[in-house]
């Protein structure tokens, strides 16, 4: 492999199912104009479970389909166009960041764009239609509304570009694969943790960043199934969306007012994390905050103690295996349906270790 390729090594030793994300501090790349667009907190509809309920044994993303740099064909220079959900979270950078690590390897150039907020579903549309207008040489998509983006779908393939999902899926099959975490899995993994944590009694809350995206759906049905299997003892509440810190701290206080037993609380991704956080924090509740993805103030909270720890994925592999993805379908190469980037848990005790802090963003 290149040499490239070994900058990327640690997100691939994470532990891997088969197959994002938010915080509360600004990027320092300037995005759009935000979108006059908000989230208001709302039970999640219920989704079809996933099959798996635990996370898979650990693995290396090969024995799931990762591409591999020896046959990845040199560019000449042309565009790949990558859609995410976000401008405003370090995720996205982080994912912005493999991506160009890929394009500048491999001789293409990248353009990385995102709205500035995951509510502004408008906005991103508005991009992925400027990307189909540029006619790049393929386009990704981290879609936040897979349904509301299907007429565009519909129309790059009828341009016959070629199409990558990345981050979650969507409600088509134009997408030639899919570069994601298993979010179900990954879900569970922090339920199993939950439930340790907290002595499997009591009340637990969840606070989910959406419930339009696969990302979002699946975040939460994994620690629904995960607990409804392995944990019935505990009561599970029916999760609440906030996808935004401050809604998101309000949420956790109110659901810590109403029920006296809680004894913990999960949060998506990084702005539904860092909300609850800051809800207890502000409550002076005793409860176990568990949370998904990084980002300073869960990495802080960790360390100090105001929260037991979260799941990591790998977002610099992820925006790298995005772009390799694309190159190859450019070039007319097959590709597996799944392009696993990985996921693994960290607390205190093991934040630090080389193979994890590689993955975790500020």
């Amino acid at each position: 492999m290149r040499m490239m390729r070994s900058t990327l090594a640690l997100g691939a030793v994470l532990a891997l199912g088969l197959t994002a994300c938010g915080t509360s501090t600004p990027a320092e790349t300037e995005a759009p104009a935000p979108a006059d667009t908000t989230t208001a907190a709302a039970p999640v509809e219920e989704t079809t479970p996933a099959d798996e309920t635990a996370p898979a044994e650990e693995t290396t993303p090969a024995d799931e389909g990762e591409t591999t740099d020896g046959d990845v064909p040199q560019g000449n220079g042309e565009t790949i166009y990558l859609v995410s959900k976000g401008f405003q979270h370090r995720f996205w950078q982080a994912v912005k960041e493999g991506a160009e690590q890929a394009g500048e390897e491999f001789n293409y150039k990248i353009e990385f764009v995102g709205p500035q907020a995951e509510t502004q579903v408008t906005e991103q549309l508005n991009m992925l239609q400027t990307a189909l207008d540029t006619k790049p040489a393929a386009i990704g998509l981290a879609a936040l509304d897979s349904s509301a983006a299907t007429p565009l779908l519909d129309q790059i393939a009828a341009a016959d570009i070629p199409l990558i999902a990345f981050d979650s899926g969507v409600d088509t099959d134009h997408p030639l694969t899919t570069v994601s975490t298993d979010n179900a899995a990954a879900a569970g993994e922090a339920a199993k943790h939950m439930v340790e944590l907290v002595g499997n009694e009591g009340t637990v809350g969840l606070v989910c960043h959406d419930e339009v995206s696969v990302t979002g759906k699946q975040r939460c049905t994994g620690f629904q199934d995960w607990m409804k299997e392995n944990a019935p003892e505990i009561n599970v509440l029916t999760p609440q969306v906030a996808g935004e810190v401050g809604l998101a701290a309000d949420t956790a206080k109110s659901m810590i007012q109403a029920n006296p037993d809680m004894v913990g609380i999960y949060g998506t991704n990084e702005a539904a994390a860092s909300g609850v956080i800051q809800g207890a924090s502000e409550t002076g509740a005793d409860i176990v905050v568990v949370g998904f993805d990084s980002g300073k103030t869960q990495l802080e909270a960790i360390r100090d103690g105001r929260q037991a720890g979260a799941v990591t994925q790998a977002p610099v592999l992820m925006g790298y295996e995005t772009v390799v993805a694309a190159i190859k379908a450019i070039n007319g190469q097959e590709l597996p349906k799944v392009i696993d980037s990985g996921y693994q848990w960290y607390d205190a005790s093991n934040m630090d270790d080389e193979e994890i802090a590689g993955n975790l963003y500020e």
